[in-house]
């Protein structure tokens, strides 16, 4: 029965996506962050305790989402289990990103196909944490398609993997951690020491659904009629071509599905950061590319929900 609430939910999420006017748990756990935060954080700390204080940052943020969770649908089970099963496919549905991430890389998409560079790199700056102001339409279009790749992990694969494993709670308690790690897990003098904690352990939260995407993306190429055979070498081969243990996963099996190049030297808030290329033997991105990646993630990701239901017995 919990398999057919999770493909409901699924499918939910492709055909509504995340509209922005609906509260959204994701909005709701980063606004915890950044109140502990704010109580947390002492800029003139040590380092320790810095540390310290990131783990019970993130203590706090997992434990506190994942109990709420856990509570709101055992009292809704209370009331009667058809409430509690809708309940769980709104917060799973709420807590996929499928349609939104196409949404978003097909914004960039439409605003390059008008010719308007400024309309695309302020798209595109909606979704990536680089300096997009000066990037040509190449550098656009490798951006997009990066995203795309990298975000199908954090926005689909692992939330149905530890949604699968654990329940609505577990996936929660993912999303918290991604989220974490999307505030405080940067390598800056700021949250160096802070988001330490955040940033490992979400590498850790991500560690198997990356490599799963390897897999899922070649064969997602070879359903498309794409090259399912370079994505599978490109995704492996390159795989620590990233200072995240997890990225080059993804990005590697879509560059060398597409044929392109993707990495390379970056502007991220001020500082030019250089990355390896991954799939250097490839083209420049274009476009086109953008909705061929658009299309890798949806069946990628259909892929997904259909042997994790496998694996669940259905």
């Amino acid at each position: 029965m919990l398999t057919l609430y999770w493909l409901t939910a699924f499918v939910i999420d492709l055909k509504l996506g995340d509209p922005h006017h609906w509260p959204h748990p994701v909005i709701w756990i980063g606004k915890l962050i950044s109140r502990c935060e704010q109580v947390l954080l002492r800029p003139t700390a040590s380092a320790t305790r810095q540390r310290y204080a990131g783990v019970l940052l993130w203590l706090i943020v997992v434990g506190l989402s994942t109990l709420v969770s856990w509570l709101l649908i055992n009292a809704a089970d209370t009331i009667h289990p058809w409430l509690a099963a809708l309940l769980q496919i709104l917060i799973a549905y709420q807590l996929l990103a499928t349609r939104s991430l196409a949404d978003a890389a097909n914004q960039v998409l439409d605003a390059l196909n008008s010719g308007s560079l400024a309309d695309s790199r302020e798209k595109l700056s909606w979704i990536v944490g680089r300096d997009t102001s000066q990037l040509d339409e190449t550098a656009i279009a490798r951006a997009a398609v990066e995203t795309v790749a990298e975000n199908t992990v954090d926005g689909v694969i692992a939330p149905l993997f530890w949604l699968f494993i654990g329940g609505v709670p577990a996936m929660v308690a993912y999303k918290a951690i991604n989220t974490l790690d999307s505030m405080v897990g940067y390598k800056n003098d700021k949250y160096q020491n802070f988001g330490f904690v955040s940033a490992k352990l979400d590498d850790i939260a991500n560690w198997f659904p990356a490599r799963l995407s390897l897999l899922l993306f070649g064969a997602a190429a070879k359903l498309l009629r794409l090259n399912s055979r370079q994505a599978l070498k490109v995704g492996w081969r390159d795989r620590n071509n990233h200072k995240s243990p997890n990225c080059a996963w993804p990005e590697g099996a879509v560059a060398g599905a597409l044929g392109i190049r993707m990495g390379g030297p970056n502007i991220y808030f001020g500082e030019q950061v250089d990355k390896p290329w991954i799939g250097a033997e490839g083209r420049d991105a274009r476009a086109s590319d953008i909705q061929q990646s658009v299309q890798l993630m949806y069946v990628a990701s259909g892929l997904c929900l259909l042997t994790f239901m496998i694996v669940s017995g259905v």
